[in-house]
């Protein structure tokens, strides 16, 4: 029977200690992927409905804009959608155009 309380005697000394033992690899991303994207953890569109970010041509941006004025992590997500060059949705409150106008009057 294994003794659970005493670590000495489950796990014998002759076996490799932590410090020897293989590093974790994580299955879906990495820490540096966390502290890059850890800002959409916070974004207020995460907590609603997906569709208003991303509407039909000609839809109304109105709902997903206002959504994005009260945001903590706006400037954060606007930043990743210019640097990834998202073509679709809202981001950072700013629709694709504007995204667009925005790159051209930066370069």
């Amino acid at each position: 029977m294994w003794n659970l309380l005493n670590d000495d005697a489950a796990f014998p000394t002759d076996h490799a200690r932590p410090s020897e033992v293989a590093p974790v690899v994580p299955l879906f991303g990495t820490p540096e992927d966390d502290a890059v994207m850890g800002w959409q953890e916070r974004a207020l569109c995460a907590q609603t409905d997906p569709e208003a970010f991303f509407p039909e041509k000609g839809g109304s941006t109105r709902e997903a804009k206002k959504v994005c004025t009260g945001c903590e992590v706006r400037a954060e997500c606007l930043e990743y959608a210019l640097a990834n060059d998202e073509r679709f949705g809202i981001w950072g409150g700013l629709s694709e155009r504007e995204r667009r106008k925005l790159k051209k009057r930066v370069v």
